[in-house]
């Protein structure tokens, strides 16, 4: 009997469970660091990050979310949480009456010092730690053209809402 008509090449298989593993993994030790060093979740530290590596410490919050891949309403939560922790600042974008721009304050700037040499440990510790520094090099290769090829898409904010379906009765 012939196997499934569209059956997953075993390598690519292979590839594909290590890099999820890998990423869950990671993806644990670093939230459990951020948590520990600084009472953050990874969705608020990618927010900091992100506004502290701008020259501006500012982002429209619809580029933000398509940055850190999360939904906008999502963002908008999670923003607020880090206003009123007083890690943020909202404001209407001076350039579109539509837009709200987050920036970060000298509080989320002070966070991020802190956090960062734990973050960075861990990091270095779970994943490049195994590595040479060619094998740094070759993986930053081959993940680069994956993200640049899902990032081709057109950015989550740019796709219309599902509506829900109404209840008339």
């Amino acid at each position: 009997m012939p196997g499934p008509p569209h059956a997953v090449d075993p390598v690519r298989l292979g590839a594909y469970f290590a890099l999820i593993e890998v990423s869950s993994l990671l993806r644990h030790a670093i939230e459990q660091q951020l948590s520990e060093a600084g009472d953050l979740t990874f969705v608020r530290f990618q927010v900091l990050m992100r506004l502290a590596q701008t020259p501006t410490g500012s982002h429209r919050m619809t580029d933000l979310a398509d940055a850190i891949v999360h939904s906008r309403s999502g963002l908008t939560y999670q923003a607020g949480l880090l206003e009123k922790a007083g890690l943020v600042t909202r404001a209407p974008s001076p350039d579109d009456d539509r837009a709200v721009v987050v920036t970060i304050t000298e509080a989320g700037r002070a966070l991020i010092a802190k956090v960062l040499p734990g973050h960075e440990e861990v990091v270095g510790d779970l994943l490049f730690e195994p590595l040479s520094q060619d094998d740094a090099r070759t993986l930053a290769a081959l993940l680069t053209p994956i993200r640049d090829h899902m990032r081709a898409a057109p950015p989550r904010s740019s796709t219309s809402r599902r509506r829900r379906p109404s209840s008339s009765a």
